[in-house]
């Protein structure tokens, strides 16, 4: 199967990978990125930002973003055919995640790359309203990656294999709890939110969240979300990450459908892309259902 899109890669521009304590050396080669595309069928790959330290050793988020955004910028442009734009922005400052935006379509960042949460603050808060309002009017996608400074559980747990295997994806699934407890979801519904690593534990908790919330509505314990959990499930979107496990891939298309399921490499940090694409290959699916899957809608028309 070829003309893939990849939904979750990563490039570090020097310029930021110098100021981090990890993804330095082959986060910032971009010629072996495009030889990989080359070699595995994927005629487009979404640059993300995998989230890291550099926003402390460069001057805070603002000074990140408007180097990061600038740097993927200039990148994107010069192979606006195989590379798509994310860009970031300031958790932290409104004036500079507001100048930000403004300049966002000039630097052909066709993508917005924001974390699972920002020192304990998820995406449920306010604050990012005006992200979602730009995301809403100007119909650009929302990507959500795991927090990698400081996700749940770390101030109890910070140990160096569980807090990335655990940790992590258990912030992006606490994330989309927090944003369906808000109602975010609800007051901005034509936002496509796209969260990695298939939303985390959701597809594995889906019947449990329903159940326990309607177990709880009788006894008035929870307010009323209009909807049960997993029906907001199925309006999100969820990628890959990169995962070579038949059964996460099944039990992802249980919560939704293979319209809402992206492939993703998850490169650098998966270096057997071909076995991730061999996935949905061997899948026991519709070629259809695989087609919708490699080549995802949210992102084929960027």
């Amino acid at each position: 199967m070829s003309n893939i899109i990849d939904a979750h890669s990563h490039y570090m521009p020097p310029a930021v990978a110098e100021n981090t304590a990890f993804f330095k050396v082959a986060w910032s080669d971009v010629d072996r990125q495009l030889s990989l595309m080359d070699e595995c069928g994927i005629e487009k790959a979404l640059l993300l930002y995998p989230t890291s330290d550099a926003h402390l050793n460069m001057g805070g988020w603002g000074k990140l973003a408007a180097v990061y955004n600038q740097e993927i910028g200039k990148l994107t442009a010069q192979h606006n055919d195989r590379l798509i734009g994310a860009g970031i922005l300031p958790p932290d400052d409104k004036k500079a995640l507001s100048r930000e935006l403004r300049i966002f379509q000039d630097l052909n960042l066709k993508v917005i790359s924001v974390a699972s949460s920002y020192d304990g603050k998820y995406l449920d808060d306010e604050y990012f309203h005006e992200v979602y309002e730009f995301a809403q009017n100007t119909k650009t996608p929302i990507h959500i990656h795991p927090q990698i400074m400081n996700p749940i559980g770390e101030d109890r747990v910070k140990d160096p294999l569980l807090t990335p295997v655990l940790e992590y994806v258990f912030d992006v699934s606490m994330c989309i709890g927090k944003m369906i407890m808000s109602g975010t979801f609800l007051k901005f519904p034509e936002v496509k939110f796209i969260f990695a690593h298939y939303g985390g534990v959701l597809p594995f908790v889906r019947e449990r969240f329903d159940n326990t919330y309607m177990m709880l509505r009788k006894r008035n314990f929870v307010k009323d979300l209009s909807k049960l959990p997993g029906d907001y499930f199925r309006n999100l979107y969820f990628d890959m990450s990169g995962t070579k496990s038949k059964a996460a891939l099944q039990c992802t298309l249980e919560v939704t459908d293979a319209s809402h399921v992206l492939f993703g490499s998850d490169f650098p940090a998966n270096q057997n892309v071909p076995q991730s694409i061999a996935v949905i290959q061997d899948a026991s699916l519709p070629d259809e259902d695989k087609t919708q899957i490699m080549r995802n809608a949210v992102l084929s028309g960027l």
